[in-house]
């Protein structure tokens, strides 16, 4: 008798076990950063502390592969259950059917009053739906060596022209006078100098010839000014923020989220302002990135939680110390103290002329191929600037 109760005992007991076991909610969860503070790991600790039985798989994917790798992913059936995604990768997923929209989610949601304000809209889909819960943002602006410009006698540049002086002077072949990202990312430098001309992704836009003078400025600049590294062509964030930082290039562009290594390697001696005037205006990148929630996933409900989770008060916080970019939760914003007012002021000063890419499919390619290809080549000296502004306008107008 003893024998069949313990028998009987250990029966239930593994059942139980996996009963348990089959209820675990579990969430593989995406995501991208580059520098060595990551927080991710105590953030899903205190996720899983307030979440019982929801566990968080969290999986740091290489920026340069991320996208390529999401969307193989997601094709093949295999992609993760939430993840961080940008807006320029929107209508790709949207069109792969693999978003799951949120609007609902985010109306009975008591954290959406303390989103800043807009950024709902500003990440809506283009069919009218929101796919996309705000983590961080910021606005791209140009970091220079202030000791360099006070020592040649040179004020921060305020156009092309005055960027191009610049360049050419700072650069002694030891030294360069811009760090330009040539590889994946390095778009947003090629349209601070070419769509502030006023050029957009219409037909016929890129081609005309402000627009072609503008990405000719560009290769002039490489090829016969020698101002950018001779890595240029290859070069993507860790280059050329790491040549900046060491002191061997005067001016680059990128966000407030690298203000802090800036500083810690050069001090006082970087600052930055607005992207220089080109043709008449100025453009500079709205630098967005939010999380998804993806239409396979195992749960729905266990992986809004862990998104909301990222963009609630503190949490969104902690999450954006790690990043270096500004908080979109305004009981955080009130408080942060992260950045340097120098920083903080540039981009500010940029959000009146920040702009984002065109919210259509095609934007993805231009990101992750069509623009790097076509950048390098033409750096390199395959291709014209006049037929690398055609590839990009041929992709926008089919």
């Amino acid at each position: 008798m003893r024998k069949l109760f313990v028998t009987t005992a250990l029966a239930a007991s593994t059942l139980l076990g996996a009963l348990t076991a089959a209820s675990a909610e579990n969430v593989r969860f995406w995501y991208h950063f580059d520098n060595a503070d990551n927080p991710m790991s105590a953030l899903v600790q205190a996720f899983e502390a307030e979440n019982p039985g929801i566990t968080i798989e969290a999986e740091n994917i290489p920026w340069n592969s991320y996208y390529d790798s999401l969307y193989t992913a997601v094709a093949a059936g295999s992609g993760p259950d939430a993840a961080m995604v940008k807006m320029f990768a929107q209508p790709r997923l949207i069109e792969m059917g693999a978003l799951e929209p949120i609007g609902d989610r985010i109306a009975g949601w008591n954290g959406a009053a303390d989103i800043q304000d807009n950024l709902f809209d500003l990440t809506k889909g283009f069919d009218g739906n929101t796919y996309y819960m705000p983590i961080q943002y910021v606005a791209l602006y140009l970091y220079y060596r202030a000791d360099l410009f006070v020592a040649a006698g040179l004020e921060p540049p305020k156009t092309c022209e005055d960027f191009r002086t610049a360049a050419m002077t700072l650069s002694d072949g030891d030294t360069y006078g811009f760090s330009f990202r040539g590889g994946k990312g390095g778009h947003d430098h090629w349209a601070s100098l070419v769509l502030s001309t006023g050029a957009d992704f219409s037909a016929g836009s890129l081609t005309s010839d402000s627009a072609v003078a503008a990405t000719q400025f560009i290769v002039d600049l490489f090829q016969k000014d020698k101002a950018f590294p001779p890595s240029a062509p290859n070069d993507g964030f860790k280059e050329i923020t790491g040549t900046f930082k060491s002191g061997r290039s005067a001016m680059t562009i990128h966000h407030i989220g690298s203000s802090k290594g800036m500083v810690e390697a050069l001090g006082d001696k970087v600052s930055a302002t607005v992207v220089p005037e080109c043709g008449g205006g100025r453009w500079t990148a709205f630098g967005d990135e939010s999380t998804a929630v993806f239409s396979a996933a195992a749960d729905k409900d266990a992986a809004w939680k862990w998104i909301a989770f990222l963009s609630s008060e503190g949490h969104n916080a902690e999450f954006n110390v790690a990043t270096g970019q500004l908080p979109v939760t305004k009981s955080d914003a009130a408080s942060w103290s992260l950045h340097e007012k120098r920083f903080v002021d540039a981009t500010m000063a940029s959000l009146p002329f920040a702009g984002m890419l065109p919210n259509v499919s095609e934007t993805s390619d231009f990101v992750n191929t069509v623009w790097p290809v076509n950048m390098q080549r033409a750096l390199t000296g395959e291709i014209t600037a006049a037929e690398m502004n055609a590839a990009i306008e041929e992709l926008y107008n089919k």
